[in-house]
């Protein structure tokens, strides 16, 4: 499973592809905001610094002005997918954007016969949010296997991107539940290697090494 960063902060996102593990990023003007920077300037920032998809997200919610910021988004850089609402003014211009090359990635996806609409609409990406139908007292996760099913039927091509992530249990039923990518908050990613056992077997090999002497020698 692919995994995705859920920021638009250029710094945090730059360290964090250190690790060779980020394979792309989804982004928000309500994100950008949080910084206090352009949206636009931010996004030429992390598209110099990720090779995989960086989601632009429209603001507008009429066909023509989202047909028209995606336009404005895809100069950016070859790496960008724009990102509509799952609305059908949504699905027209994913279907316009589609037609011309562009990713897309359909978001706030919150029913199985939504995803496929949208992926029969030409979009690159699905976006399922599960933490706000578990809040909502639904199964998150069950919609990312509801739509694997759908889209395995069909052999569609548009990739599952479960969103809304808000721990590691749904990193790991995510990738249970065959979706293709998690996009995840970084406090999120960085906790992807805790466990308590790693760091209690780490502290006694590092101890038995000391206590026996054990050293490596440069050549």
């Amino acid at each position: 499973m692919k995994l995705f960063i859920d920021s638009a902060d250029p710094g945090e996102i730059a360290k964090l592809a250190e690790t060779g593990l980020v394979d792309g990023v989804t982004t928000n003007p309500s994100l950008a905001a949080k910084i206090g920077r352009d949206y636009v300037d931010v996004l030429e920032e992390i598209c110099a610094k990720v090779a995989g998809p960086i989601s632009a997200e429209v603001l507008a919610t009429d066909v023509a002005g989202m047909i028209s910021e995606g336009k404005r988004f895809a100069k950016i850089a070859k790496n960008i997918a724009v990102k509509v609402p799952l609305t059908w003014d949504g699905l027209k211009a994913c279907r316009a954007l589609a037609d011309t090359g562009i990713k897309i990635n359909v978001t706030l996806c919150f029913s199985p016969v939504q995803a496929m609409v949208a992926a029969k609409a030409g979009a690159s990406f699905i976006s399922p949010f599960i933490g706000r139908l578990d809040d909502a007292g639904h199964d998150g996760m069950e919609l990312i296997r509801e739509i694997r099913k759908i889209y395995d039927n069909y052999a569609f091509k548009t990739e599952i991107l479960a969103a809304s992530i808000r721990g590691i249990p749904h990193v790991r039923e995510a990738a249970l539940a065959h979706a293709d990518i998690a996009t995840i908050p970084p406090d999120v990613f960085k906790a992807l290697l805790n466990h308590p056992l790693t760091d209690k077997g780490l502290a006694a090999f590092l101890a038995d090494a000391k206590k026996a002497g054990v050293r490596i020698r440069d050549e």
